[in-house]
């Protein structure tokens, strides 16, 4: 898997984003601090409007700037993008009212949909062939992991000697550093992508590649099951660690490192896993990992809510919510790079960003909003929504994309859509 970055091209890529991620990672323990020293225990629903607003960004910005800046430069839509992020970050340590957060946390957003799509579409381009896109994709993914791993750690590090507000200094340096990083990688020339579309006709065509390609389709139901596990974790583990069980800000650190864990066990052995089963089964996969995890998770809540009982499995079920996460979300990058051409790859993988995203405009303010008022409720309206939308996948990829027939043979036309 480490021999993509013989690519130097590549490695530069991965440098930024590894070191941007570990900034985010600070941001997102920080945040979670500054809530709910703003809120108290409505922390929760405090997360759940700022990761609204951040969906809003990336479902509303994403598709309109990446039809804008298609044209553009790389290297100056990243740079610029990183250099939006760094301001924001360090404007709130300076925060002292929740719609303060609302507004910077929209902005950063703003510029992460810019850069996200811009930087993925990039890879296949760098990586032209399959064997070596499917390991930068299990490195990216092992990036997320680590990132979810390693930042909570150095973020309880840190919050034994500084205040949470000097996190975000943390993340200013991340953008810095990967602003710098893209500077000096020497992209690729762009290619002739004949006409030059008005942008009316850019804007949704990625959407269109969606509404056209079984695959992405597919795709589309397993963004669903994603989004749930992933709002409980992301918005209510602040309210878990320090709400429901009353320990202390590293306890917010550990439990999203410990999602971090499930994501990075599962990270490495994708491309084998992949090559085995297929990108299509590996992600079904992952999706009943993801509603096993939530099944646990209603428990789990019910018992603590009456009892205050249950961090330790608490834990464990966000190693295995983690876990479901990665054998989606690792793979999925594949069906992406089939799907699209050259010419409109950008404009594919920001359809995927926004309509991923679009997802947790559904699942934030369940987990946020819901769960401030009844977090064992929210739990388990999360349950349901992710297991209709795997039992959707399971039958829409049996019947549309997986044969009668199996082993490498299905694998094989799995990859051919």
């Amino acid at each position: 898997m480490l021999q993509v970055l013989r690519n130097p091209t590549y490695a530069k890529l991965f440098a930024a984003q590894v070191i941007a991620l570990l900034g985010t990672g600070l941001l997102t323990v920080a945040l979670g601090l500054l809530a709910f020293d703003i809120a108290g225990d409505a922390a929760g629903s405090v997360l759940g409007t700022a990761l609204t607003i951040k969906m809003v960004a990336y479902v509303g910005v994403a598709p309109l700037i990446a039809a804008i800046v298609d044209r553009l430069p790389k290297k100056a839509v990243l740079i610029a993008a990183d250099l939006i992020r760094l301001a924001i970050a360090l404007m709130l340590p300076f925060v002292t009212e929740a719609w303060q957060i609302y507004v910077l946390v929209f902005v950063l957003q703003s510029a992460s949909a810019t850069f996200t799509p811009a930087f993925q579409s990039l890879i296949p381009s760098v990586l032209p062939e399959p064997e070596d896109y499917t390991r930068a994709l299990s490195l990216s993914r092992l990036a997320y992991d680590l990132e979810a791993l390693l930042s909570p750690t150095i973020a309880a590090v840190l919050l034994t000697v500084i205040s949470y507000n000097n996190l975000f200094v943390g993340t200013a340096i991340g953008f810095t550093c990967s602003a710098l990083l893209v500077l000096r990688a020497r992209l690729p020339a762009r290619t002739d992508d004949g006409p030059v579309l008005p942008f009316w006709s850019r804007l949704p065509l990625g959407a269109k590649v969606f509404a056209r390609t079984p695959t992405l389709r597919f795709l589309m139901l397993t963004n669903i099951v994603v989004a749930a596990g992933t709002a409980i974790v992301l918005v209510n583990s602040v309210v878990y660690a320090r709400g429901i069980f009353g320990l202390g800000e590293e306890a917010l650190a550990l439990a999203l490192a410990c999602y971090g864990i499930g994501s990075l066990a599962v990270a490495v052995n994708i491309p084998w896993l992949v090559d085995k089963i297929g990108v299509i089964r590996t992600m079904i996969t992952g999706a009943t990992v993801i509603v096993a995890g939530l099944v646990v998770a209603v428990v789990v809540t019910a018992v603590a809510a009456t009892t205050g009982a249950g961090w330790l499995v608490l834990l464990g079920t966000w190693v295995l919510l983690g876990m479901g996460t990665s054998l989606v979300n690792t793979p999925s990058s594949r069906l992406l790079a089939d799907a699209s051409t050259p010419a409109n790859r950008n404009l594919v993988y920001t359809a995927q960003f926004a309509l991923s995203h679009a997802c947790f405009l559904l699942t934030y303010p369940i987990a946020g909003w819901l769960g401030a008022a009844n977090l064992t409720g929210a739990a388990i309206t999360l349950l349901v929504i992710a297991a209709a939308a795997g039992a959707s996948a399971v039958l829409f990829a049996r019947t549309r994309l997986l044969p009668a027939s199996t082993g490498a043979a299905a694998a094989t036309v799995e990859h051919d859509h």
